[in-house]
């Protein structure tokens, strides 16, 4: 962050403007989507988790649609408002796709929300933090292996933008939102720790369901060696890591921007650089 103090009506002011700004205007039914050939199609429809990601779209709209006129601050009202507006059509986005191609994706129901909208809202968006880091990875890694025709990446790569201006705006708003209430550094670290946590939590739920077909509540990019045969779990988190920083650098810089993810896969790669610089030596002394 820079000199701009988290919390004042100048970063309140700044994170919601450039959010607003930045809004881009288009019709998921009139994007140029491709012809598929057989094969593409094919590989579009292996891919397991398109229900999941309608699902959590049309649910994500819904949270948000649903907080916003809890929301005292109008200018913070305003742009939550229009994040509500770009996860519908996301949501729209994801169901042209299916229809166009042919993808088996049910629509499901979404379930009742908690009274404490709020959290509901906190939750989403560390949730949000949490898939869409991954999903660098996964986008990267599936648009290098040419997994799908690029005209189709250039289309995912517009919600991928959105995606990132909505968790800048995030933790933006966290920061906002919570100095206004007193808390420090410190317990504002601890906070998202514990968010993050929960997110994690909701995830590896879904890890342990497998291949079995899930309730559809949570989305993030778990199966990511279906894009490659060679898949690598360190150059996974590396992609993941380098380009969340590609993609945060088009961002204002006196924004503020996600940290403890990067951190921790920073920290990831680190030790296991270091393993494998050790496990020669562990293997030559284990022989001895």
């Amino acid at each position: 962050m820079s000199a701009i103090e988290a919390g004042s009506e100048l970063h309140k002011d700044l994170f919601c403007r450039q959010f607003i700004d930045t809004h881009q205007v288009f019709d998921p039914e009139t994007l140029p989507w491709p012809d598929l050939t057989e094969e593409e199609l094919a590989r579009l429809r292996t891919i397991p988790f398109w229900q999941e990601v309608y699902h959590t779209e049309r649910r994500a709209g819904a949270i948000v649609a649903a907080f916003t006129p809890r929301i005292d601050d109008p200018v913070v009202r305003e742009a939550v408002a229009l994040q509500g507006v770009e996860e519908a059509r996301h949501a729209r986005l994801i169901r042209v796709m299916i229809d166009r191609y042919g993808i088996d994706a049910a629509e499901q129901p979404i379930e009742t929300f908690p009274d404490d909208l709020e959290t509901a809202f906190i939750d989403f968006g560390f949730g949000e933090c949490l898939d869409a880091f991954l999903g660098f990875g996964a986008f990267k890694n599936a648009r290098q292996s040419h997994f799908l025709p690029e005209k189709l990446f250039e289309i995912f790569d517009i919600l991928m933008f959105e995606e990132t201006r909505h968790i800048v705006f995030f933790i933006n708003y966290m920061a906002w939102r919570e100095r206004r209430r007193g808390l420090g550094a410190v317990r504002r670290a601890l906070k998202s720790t514990r968010f993050y946590g929960r997110a994690l939590g909701r995830l590896l739920a879904m890890v342990r369901r497998g291949q079995q077909p899930n309730d559809g509540r949570d989305f993030a990019v778990t199966q990511a060696n279906v894009f490659l045969d060679d898949f690598s779990f360190q150059q996974f988190v590396e992609d993941c890591y380098r380009e969340n920083a590609r993609r945060m650098k088009e961002f204002d810089p006196d924004l503020m921007q996600p940290r403890l993810l990067p951190a921790m896969a920073d920290l990831a790669l680190r030790g296991m650089r270091l393993w494998d610089r050790r496990r020669p030596h562990l293997r030559a002394a284990a022989q001895k």
